[in-house]
């Protein structure tokens, strides 16, 4: 009898089975994956993210399997250009993008040295329930074959968009919204771009980052509508996009770039948040709350909201108040704090601007002072409310000489 399992063990599911252990519950972790395995990912870790690993004393592992430290970021929208970096979040002056198959793998060992038992290979076939609806325990198969059931106070679904828990349990979507694009991505050989997230004319973006094992991770995006003629020619479009977008950046990649893995496509699903909590349950990751990775802030949420989860978890698995009321408060809190991100993904990630973030982003790429607080926001280390105060706005447009016009303080 364990007092809570783990549905899914990459990132939010083996941060929260580690963190769990570490307050003394008895827990168990199940992932269809074995580990180290690939997944699709933007691989981007905020600063703000990279604090909680540091907290957790995993960042210098991070570190030393070799991903690159990443200190100067470039935007740009159409005309509209942004360079530089955030101030230092807790000391941490870079950003890292790692490999799945090195940051899960870190997460699930740290798991298991902090007392959780972990099975690999395990797929959740359904939940075990008594007769008021409380979840005890899941059924499922392991890759083996065999059958079995593991039986516990509490379950906490931690796997993916399309959650097997959620499925079960029935949790209800809110504040939906449709996914805008498809993503295409790969490994490259042979380039030395740093940071890139460049949104060209004609609704088109490639962004690359370093990875590890000197690779970059160089990715593009279109609208859906554009998918199915994309794939009759995958390379030769995302040669024409990078082209599009920067004509040198095109020519580079042309001549220096090296595919040296399996093109990965990312259709993703559409943004929402889902009802996380419940009789025996909650859910965490995407599986509670999903956006477009037009962003990048999927792994830093998992982390942030893992350890959230938990933390309620163990006020009210220990006592210390009604486990209602601490679930309840571990929804409300992640919604709140994830309301700016959420919003500002969910508006920008359809490559386009609205007149309205057209004026903010256009006024702050005017301001070295504005500027650096744009990646500070990118960052997790500045305010969304302020940054898009519409005093602040006003005060910004005004120094920059914004035509009055253009002089947008809210969102349509």
């Amino acid at each position: 009898m364990y007092d809570v399992i783990v549905v899914g063990a990459r990132v939010s599911g083996s941060s929260a089975a580690m963190l769990l252990a570490r307050s003394g519950l008895r827990v168990l972790a199940v992932d269809t994956a074995r580990f180290p395995s690939d997944t699709v990912s933007t691989h981007y870790l905020h600063q703000a993210g990279l604090s909680r690993l540091q907290d957790w004393g995993l960042l210098d592992t991070v570190i030393a399997s070799g991903c690159p430290p990443i200190r100067h970021l470039n935007f740009s929208y159409t005309d509209i250009a942004l360079q530089g970096f955030a101030d230092p979040i807790d000391g941490i002056d870079a950003v890292y993008c790692p490999r799945r198959t090195v940051l899960d793998s870190i997460l699930v060992h740290a798991a298991r040295e902090s007392g959780a038992e972990i099975i690999e290979g395990y797929t959740v076939r359904g939940l075990i329930t008594e007769d008021d609806g409380r979840v005890v325990g899941i059924r499922g198969t392991s890759a083996e074959g065999g059958d079995s059931e593991f039986r516990a106070r509490f379950v906490i679904g931690a796997d993916g968009a399309n959650s097997t828990v959620a499925k079960h349990v029935g949790a209800q979507k809110y504040e939906e919204s449709p996914g805008g694009c498809f993503v295409y991505y790969s490994y490259y050989s042979g380039l030395d771009w740093g940071m890139q997230h460049r949104t060209g004319f004609g609704e088109q973006q490639f962004a690359s980052w370093p990875t590890n094992d000197d690779l970059s991770l160089v990715a593009v995006m279109r609208k859906r509508d554009r998918l199915k003629d994309f794939r009759r020619d995958a390379d030769g479009g995302i040669q024409q996009i990078i082209s599009a977008v920067d004509p040198a950046y095109g020519e580079e990649f042309r001549d220096m770039g090296t595919r040296v893995e399996r093109l990965r496509p990312m259709s993703y699903p559409d943004n929402f948040r889902r009802e996380s909590f419940g009789n025996g349950w909650a859910l965490v990751g995407d599986a509670a709350y999903h956006k477009d990775p037009f962003t990048g802030w999927g792994i830093t949420d998992a982390l942030k909201y893992a350890e959230l989860l938990s933390q309620r978890l163990i006020e009210g698995l220990g006592g210390a108040r009604p486990l209602d009321e601490a679930l309840a408060a571990y929804q409300a809190e992640r919604d709140a704090q994830s309301a700016g991100t959420f919003e500002l993904t969910k508006s920008i990630s359809e490559l386009s601007l609205t007149p309205y973030y057209d004026s903010v982003f256009r006024a702050a790429s005017k301001s070295p002072e504005y500027t650096r607080k744009f990646f500070g926001l990118i960052a997790g280390g500045y305010p969304g409310e302020e940054f898009f105060a519409p005093e602040n706005l006003a005060e910004l447009y005004a120094t920059v000489g914004l035509p009055a016009d253009d002089r947008h303080l809210v969102p349509a």
